[in-house]
């Protein structure tokens, strides 16, 4: 059965006085989800007290906090290419695993954590992923989605959502910003048959049990996280937790685990599918974003509608998995 650890408010006090795995002095920018998204999953994941190996996908995470001659990270730390990051930590873990099967007394066991984001999980390093992940290599792998190729210029990606403006997708007369819906990533990756998660810096306690619960499984696991950019999502900095908060309460971005055909809603998801009126418009999330402003235009208003009427759609087939 699928259960997630129990993360209590004790829990948290006595994490806090662990030493920074992501110490402050990094280049991030204001409001930057990423940083909070990496502070959560990294605390959690030492709380477990194994030793912590972190593998990081070119990306803003990895630029902004290992500026040479420079480095944020105090535990070992691998970048590579946007295309390969879960290669790479295959190789390593699986190296590992030699050094045990060999007793190589340096060998010991190890939590291995990927970083990747929407640019460097959704398109270039699927294939990487897809892979590492059919072969079984024990890591959890976090995908942290800022809705864009933030890095390089604010360019769509996969994990761009519906009419969202950016770069290369301009809202304007014609068309509505980006013109496709965004790539399923976690549905996509919960085929594979490993537990996957979703979860929201704006709600610690849903997210760090879930970096815990992938951890300690014997195998590969997959945790997508909304990371909110105040740059390209176009947002003051003050309340970047209050709009990935928002994502979740109107089921733009639900929170839910799943493993082979087990589906549990989690936190306040599962709150909404008890009590559907704490679920909110969808345009409560996207009037905070300056990427959405243009459907709040008159001849934009039904794509307003479909989106609202597509979420409430997806939100009742996720409802009927988790069998509520």
């Amino acid at each position: 059965m699928l259960e997630l650890p129990r993360i209590s408010v004790k829990d948290l006090q006595e994490w806090s006085k662990l030493s920074d795995v992501l110490t402050s002095g990094h280049r991030l920018c204001a409001g930057c989800g990423a940083g909070t998204m990496a502070r959560q999953v990294t605390i959690a994941a030492k709380a477990l007290e194994d030793p912590l190996m972190i593998v990081n996908a070119t990306g803003c995470l990895e630029v902004a906090s290992t500026i040479y001659p420079y480095t944020a990270w105090n535990v070992p730390w691998m970048h590579n290419a946007f295309e390969n990051a879960a290669a790479t930590a295959a190789g390593a873990i699986e190296a590992m695993n030699a050094m045990n099967r060999k007793k190589d007394e340096s060998a010991r066991k190890v939590n291995m954590l990927v970083f990747g984001g929407d640019g460097g999980t959704y398109d270039i390093g699927i294939q990487s992923l897809s892979g590492a992940v059919e072969r079984g290599h024990r890591f959890l792998y976090v995908c942290y989605n800022n809705g864009a190729y933030m890095n390089t210029g604010i360019q769509r990606s996969g994990g761009t959502p519906m009419a969202a403006a950016t770069t290369t997708s301009p809202a304007g007369k014609v068309i509505p910003g980006k013109i496709k819906w965004a790539k399923p990533l976690a549905e996509i990756m919960a085929a594979h048959e490993i537990p996957t998660y979703t979860a929201s810096p704006a709600y610690p306690r849903d997210l760090m049990a879930k970096v815990q619960s992938g951890l300690k499984h014997d195998g590969p696991t997959f945790l997508l996280v909304d990371s909110p950019c105040s740059l390209g999502q176009r947002f003051p900095p003050s309340i970047s937790i209050e709009t990935t908060e928002l994502a979740v309460k109107s089921c733009f971005f639900p929170l839910y685990a799943t493993s082979k055909d087990e589906w549990l809603l989690t936190g306040e998801s599962a709150r909404i599918a008890k009590n559907p009126v704490r679920k909110v418009p969808v345009e409560d999330y996207l009037k905070l974003q300056g990427r959405f402003r243009h459907l709040f235009k008159p001849e934009w208003k039904k794509k307003l509608v479909e989106i609202q009427d597509t979420i409430d759609d997806r939100w009742e087939r996720l409802l009927r998995k988790a069998e509520y």
